[in-house]
């Protein structure tokens, strides 16, 4: 096995001391551009490898950047996860992950936590609205931060798919089916995946010149629960939905499951279209329409973002990256049974 060179036969092959490859691998100030050239050039043909972690503590870094996802066990969330650390690991970070359960407590506590130089960065989807303490905090937060799938506050860097051109397009196709009785699920309106969704579905609705019904629009959460308590509760009324929007990564199979327990068939009796791609939808039989971005871009792009928020600072104006989404109905919508009304 080829010895590992050190930074003492660097020093030696460029004929400087120690502490002269120290400064210029700190990247020091008040190194002249020959010596750094020559010590760069000793390195290269060593091929001296600094270490990361020695260089972080001179530096005060932590070479970690934290994560705050709401449920960390969302599978359709792996691909984000996957590629942002690759991104970060590329760049000598490696990324801790955390677990909020989606408690506006539990989201500031992480977030404190994280802020006592416990990591360089943050990269948060988090799942309360941000204001009053929670908004006062990322405001002194000492280290940079960007937001996943989510447009608040909007003073900070952030990176989210385009929700409302996604529903937009699901709920065009539906009315073009001749659906006029459509149900949306969503979180709610106050977090950008959850007012997004809205506002696709009524201009969907407005430019066909359809009249959207109040009370099966649904903006109460994301959650699986919320999928099957809100859609059992619709299926229950005078006239239910005859298709149903499902807009959140995890609740489709609560949506299912409600269907399935009052003996209902999709499509033939209820069309559905879910948004965030995922096992079931592609499992199902048929499969299901899906409303879906690339989470593989979401955690490459915010990545970056921090990457050179840490680097670089804050800059004047703060960076918003939307993530386009795209409609594939699949065979789980068809036109509704009975005539509208």
């Amino acid at each position: 096995m080829a010895k590992t060179p050190t930074i003492r036969e660097v020093a030696k092959l460029a004929n400087v001391s120690i502490g002269t490859v120290s400064r210029v691998i700190n990247d020091a100030v008040d190194v002249s551009p020959v010596i750094r050239k020559t010590v760069e050039s000793a390195i290269e043909q060593l091929g001296y490898v600094p270490n990361a972690a020695a260089k972080s503590m001179r530096m005060g870094r932590s070479r970690t950047v934290g994560c705050i996802l709401r449920e960390i066990n969302i599978a359709q969330l792996g691909g984000f996860v996957s590629t942002a650390q690759n991104v970060l690991t590329e760049s000598g970070y490696s990324l801790l992950i955390a677990n909020s359960e989606g408690r506006r407590q539990r989201e500031i506590e992480l977030l404190r936590s994280f802020s006592s130089g416990q990591v360089d960065g943050v990269l948060m989807g988090p799942y309360t609205p941000i204001e009053g303490e929670f908004e006062d905090l990322l405001r002194s937060l000492p280290v940079p931060f960007v937001m996943i799938d989510r447009d608040q506050p909007k003073w900070c860097d952030a990176v989210y798919a385009d929700h409302e051109g996604g529903v937009y397009q699901a709920t065009s196709h539906l009315l073009g089916l001749g659906h006029r009785r459509i149900a949306l699920l969503t979180g709610p309106v106050r977090l950008h995946p959850g007012g997004a969704r809205v506002r696709g579905f009524m201009r969907a609705h407005t430019e066909r010149n359809v009249p959207t019904i109040p009370e099966l629009v649904v903006s109460e959460s994301f959650l699986n629960d919320h999928g099957y308590r809100a859609t059992s509760s619709l299926l229950g009324m005078a006239h239910p939905p005859t298709a149903i929007i499902a807009g959140g990564i995890d609740m489709l199979p609560g949506v299912l499951r409600a269907i399935r327990t009052r003996g209902l068939s999709v499509p033939g009796d209820i069309s559905v279209i879910a948004s965030g791609q995922n096992d079931l939808s592609d499992l199902h039989q048929p499969p299901i329409g899906v409303v879906g971005w690339d989470q593989n871009e979401v955690g490459a792009t915010a990545a970056a973002l921090l990457l050179d928020l840490i680097a670089n600072g804050k800059r004047e104006e703060p960076r918003r990256v939307i993530i386009p989404t795209n409609f594939n109905p699949q065979a789980s919508c068809m036109p509704p049974r009975k005539p509208p009304g």
